[in-house]
């Protein structure tokens, strides 16, 4: 992986390259937009480009899908802790790890997308349903330190677009 900011998701370096993909939409409004257009991002890729990579140590897109999928799992869990235990500490993933380990290469696309619109719509529920006040609570990131409800609302929802973003990149580089 290069030395990009994007790359490095414990420095404020990061934390501002990827809000710079939200600008100042909102995260309920960006959540609620990413699955239609994830599938509009891979429509009409055959399982070959789905699985080509970018360039040698870069994803593919099905790995790209397949991440944002299982990233929905852990702001599930991420969400509901913050909201639930204020100031609790909350891990940090090593993304390149789990795409080699959980063999994200191998991913069912339809299957993958079927599992990230569920936990989406599930997790978007619970954060709508939620008081307006608890956007102020905070857990205590592994790498980021205290980092509010609504401040993880708005890099993830920053992390949708930037992913967006990366697979029309990889189609570009794959030529798809």
């Amino acid at each position: 992986m290069s030395d990009s900011p994007l790359n490095r998701g414990d420095s404020q370096a990061y934390i501002e390259a990827l809000l710079a993909y939200l600008g100042d939409r909102n995260p309920l409004d960006a959540f609620a937009a990413t699955p239609a257009a994830l599938r509009q991002a891979v429509a009409g890729l055959d399982d070959a480009a789905l699985r080509t990579l970018e360039a040698p140590g870069k994803w593919s897109v099905i790995e790209v899908v397949k991440h944002l999928a299982d990233v929905e799992i852990v702001l599930g869990f991420r969400y509901r802790k913050t909201a639930g235990e204020p100031g609790t500490p909350i891990p940090a993933i090593d993304q390149d790890l789990w795409t080699q380990e959980l063999n994200y290469s191998a991913a069912d696309l339809e299957a993958t997308l079927e599992d990230f619109e569920a936990v989406r719509a599930v997790n978007l529920r619970f954060l709508r349903g939620l008081p307006e006040s608890y956007l102020q609570r905070y857990c205590l990131h592994s790498q980021r330190g205290e980092e509010t409800l609504g401040t993880m609302m708005r890099l993830y929802a920053a992390h949708d677009c930037y992913h967006l973003e990366q697979i029309a990149r990889i189609r570009k580089a794959i030529g798809a």
